[in-house]
C-alpha cells in the first residue's frame, strides 16, 4: 500500500510514529507531510521518520486560510505524484485532498464537535471515515464515524507500546527517590482555542510555590517562559518527556494532551483551563476511571485543595496504577487497531462499523510497564 500521514501538531507525531514504523516494516510505502512546525519536525527526526515540509504554520485566522490553501495544493501534487491510495491524519487537509485526488481518507479526531466546529464543518463532511474514541459517542454529527475503545494517547502510551526509561529522571537532575512534579502551560493558539485560557501568571506562581513544599518542580511550556519561572524549565530531550512524566508524583497544568498522557500512564493529573468539563475523553478519564481532574480558572482554589488532598494520600502512585489497570482492561492498543484498519481498508471499516465487538481483539496487554 501507498499511504500518506499528515502531521498538523507535535502530538500527531506520537499518534502515528508506531504506526509508521510497523507499516513500513511490513513493506508499505509511507509518505509523511508536515507544516513548518519546529517541534513536530524535531520529533520526526528523533524517531527517524522522513518527511516532506509543505508549508508554513500561521497563528492568525486569515494567515491560516491562505497557508492552508497552499498546503492543500502541494499535498495534492504529492499524492498524485506518489500515487497514494490512503491518507490518514487529524487535519482537514487529508479530507480535502482525498476529494480532489481519489485517495481514500481516514480522519482521526478525538475532540467533540462543539469544541472543534471548524473541523466539524470543513473536515468531517469531506473525509471517507472519521475515527474517534468511543467516549465521544453522542457528541459526533458525522454518521460514518468508527468509534473505538481507547484514546489517541494509547497509540503510543499503551503498555504494549511504551516502556518507561528509569534513567530519564536522573538526566533531568532528579535524585533517586526525590518527589517531583511536571507542569505544562499551553499557548492556546490553535483555531479552536479562540477565547480559551488557562492559568494566569499569578496562579502559576501560587501553584509552583505550593508544589515546592512537596518536591521539585519541572516546567515545560509552548511559549517563552517568564523570568519568575525560568529556573524550573524542562531540561530533558522531548522524546524522553513521557518517561519523565511516568516517574513523576503528579502532573499539573493547563494542557489537554499532557493531562491525558499522564492519566493513561497512571500518573495523577490536574488541569485548569476553560475547556474543563467540555472534552468527552478527558471527562471519561475523570468520571469513569478517576485518573485526572479538571477545573476552570475560576475554580483555581478547588484545584489547589484537590492538589493538597491527592498529595496526602498514602500510596498515591500504587492507587493510580490500580486505576490505570482498570482503564486498560476496557481499552485497546490503538496502534494495532490502526494497522489492522489501514491494511484491510475499506473492508475492515465496514466490519468494525457493523460489529464494534471485533475491536476487542486489540485489547490484550502484553507489558504492564
Amino acid at each position: 500500500m501507498r499511504i500518506l500521514i499528515d502531521i498538523g501538531h507535535p502530538a500527531h507525531v506520537h499518534l502515528f510514529r508506531n504506526f509508521y514504523h510497523e507499516m513500513s516494516g511490513k513493506g508499505h510505502e509511507i509518505t509523511v507531510t508536515v507544516k513548518e512546525i519546529a517541534s513536530a519536525k524535531q520529533l520526526l527526526d528523533l524517531y527517524d521518520i522522513p518527511y516532506f515540509t509543505l508549508g508554513k504554520k500561521s497563528d492568525s485566522i486569515s494567515g491560516k486560510a491562505v497557508s492552508q490553501v497552499i498546503y492543500n495544493m502541494r499535498m495534492l501534487r504529492l499524492v498524485r505524484k506518489e500515487k497514494i491510495s490512503l491518507g490518514l491524519g487529524s487535519t482537514p487537509t487529508i479530507a480535502h485532498v482525498s476529494k480532489l485526488s481519489g485517495m481514500k481518507s481516514i480522519m482521526l479526531d478525538d475532540d467533540d464537535d462543539a469544541v472543534e466546529p471548524l473541523m466539524t464543518m470543513f473536515g468531517h463532511p469531506f473525509t471517507d471515515l472519521v475515527v474517534s474514541p468511543d467516549s465521544l459517542r453522542g457528541s459526533r454529527k458525522k454518521k460514518r464515524t468508527l468509534f473505538y475503545p481507547g484514546y489517541h494517547e494509547l497509540a503510543y502510551l499503551h503498555p504494549n507500546r511504551f516502556t518507561p526509561d528509569p534513567s530519564v529522571p536522573a538526566e533531568a537532575g532528579i535524585s533517586p527517590g526525590e518527589r517531583y512534579f511536571v507542569l505544562r502551560f499551553n499557548a492556546f493558539r490553535a483555531h479552536h482555542d479562540k477565547g480559551a485560557r488557562g492559568l494566569s501568571m499569578e496562579q502559576k506562581l501560587i501553584l509552583v510555590r505550593l508544589l515546592e513544599e512537596y518536591g521539585r518542580v519541572i516546567i515545560t511550556t509552548e511559549k517563552e517562559i517568564p523570568q519568575e519561572l525560568a529556573k524550573y524549565r524542562l531540561s530533558v530531550s522531548p522524546e524522553k518527556i513521557h518517561s519523565l512524566l511516568y516517574y513523576s508524583t503528579a502532573f499539573v497544568g493547563d494542557s489537554q494532551t499532557m493531562s491525558s498522557e499522564a492519566a493513561v500512564m497512571g500518573v495523577p493529573s490536574l488541569r485548569c483551563n476553560t475547556f474543563a468539563g467540555r472534552l468527552s475523553s478527558l471527562e471519561e478519564e475523570e468520571k469513569r476511571y478517576r485518573l485526572t481532574y479538571a477545573f476552570t480558572p475560576a475554580e483555581f482554589d478547588r484545584l489547589i485543595e484537590k492538589t493538597k488532598e491527592l498529595l496526602a494520600i498514602p500510596g498515591l502512585k500504587e492507587e493510580w496504577q490500580a486505576r490505570r489497570r482498570s482503564m486498560l482492561a476496557e481499552k485497546i492498543d490503538v496502534t494495532s487497531f490502526l494497522v489492522w484498519l489501514a491494511e484491510g481498508y475499506p473492508e475492515s471499516a465496514e466490519e468494525a462499523l457493523s460489529d464494534p465487538g471485533v475491536l476487542s481483539r486489540f485489547g490484550n496487554v502484553q507489558n504492564t510497564g
